[in-house]
């Protein structure tokens, strides 16, 4: 007697808590950063990239984490994880500037879609703290003060870190400087969650790095790392919480509009430009110490 074949299990929609969103957010806006970063030129085969392979990776386990398997979300992002790399020629090889032709499109259409995913789960997050809000008034509760700890991310200055760190403690914050904690053997996304309930962060950008669109026009730039985990911060705490101090003529990156950028002068003017930034988002400043 012949089976049915099985059914698919039916798809469910992603059900996520506060913390899963943001945590989500900020996976998601890594692979932005990695795909943004990522230049279409430099792919030499139209099979097996291994550049290709790792980004279809890695977007696929970001998505998978963040939604989970046979949800609505995982399926409507799935192309996000995939590339075309040009059409198969039985006769003779496609030429490269097909390939990469095809892949560039693929990596438009790839960022279009998790930029899509993350402003989905950041209009959700937004209705989850509205709901939340709604729920506190009515139950006339107190608002919780956020959270003393500030993250200081840094590049190879250790001298600005350790400026930057120390107002912070003297202001009354505690500095999170993250080669600072115990490794352990875990990623710098680890060690952040595990600093939950971090509030703010003040990325510190120093001319650590050159670059440019050709040898003859080189730029300063911050270390890869350092702007990769600004990234990570927006997504996870938001632009209103993130303040980026630039040192010198280091380039500013174009792809984080409306994070709020302080200039890291000697006379000291970026410290009461921090305190603003902080006590704008309701956190308690003490302005004599600010100005001690």
């Amino acid at each position: 007697m012949a089976r049915r074949p099985a059914q698919a299990e039916p798809l469910h929609a992603a059900r996520l808590s506060e913390a899963e969103l943001r945590v989500g957010i900020a996976r998601l806006n890594k692979r932005v950063v990695a795909l943004e970063g990522f230049d279409p030129n430099t792919v030499q085969n139209q099979f097996d990239d291994p550049g290709i392979e790792a980004l279809k990776a890695s977007i696929a386990d970001a998505l998978d984490r963040t939604f989970g398997n046979n949800t609505v979300e995982r399926r409507r992002y799935r192309n996000a994880a995939e590339f075309d790399t040009g059409p198969i020629n039985m006769y003779q090889d496609t030429s490269i500037q097909e390939v990469r032709h095809a892949v560039k499109a693929s990596r438009d259409r790839n960022l279009a879609l998790l930029k899509q995913a993350v402003s989905s789960l950041e209009e959700q997050l937004e209705e989850l703290g509205t709901d939340a809000g709604d729920r506190a008034g009515n139950n006339d509760e107190v608002a919780r003060s956020p959270s003393r700890k500030i993250f200081v991310v840094h590049g190879h200055d250790d001298g600005a870190r350790e400026t930057v760190a120390r107002f912070i403690e003297r202001i009354g914050f505690e500095a999170i400087i993250l080669h600072e904690q115990a490794n352990r053997g875990r990623t710098v996304i680890e060690k952040v969650e595990a600093h939950g309930d971090v509030g703010f962060a003040v990325v510190l950008l120093t001319p650590d790095d050159v670059g440019g669109q050709s040898a003859e026009a080189l730029n300063q730039r911050a270390r890869q790392n350092v702007i990769l985990e600004l990234g990570y911060f927006i997504g996870l705490l938001t632009r209103e919480r993130v303040c980026a101090l630039r040192k010198g003529d280091v380039e500013i990156p174009s792809d984080f509009a409306g994070v709020v950028y302080q200039t890291f002068d000697e006379g000291g003017g970026w410290k009461t430009a921090l305190a603003r930034e902080l006590q704008d988002v309701g956190y308690d400043v003490d302005w004599n110490k600010v100005m001690r």
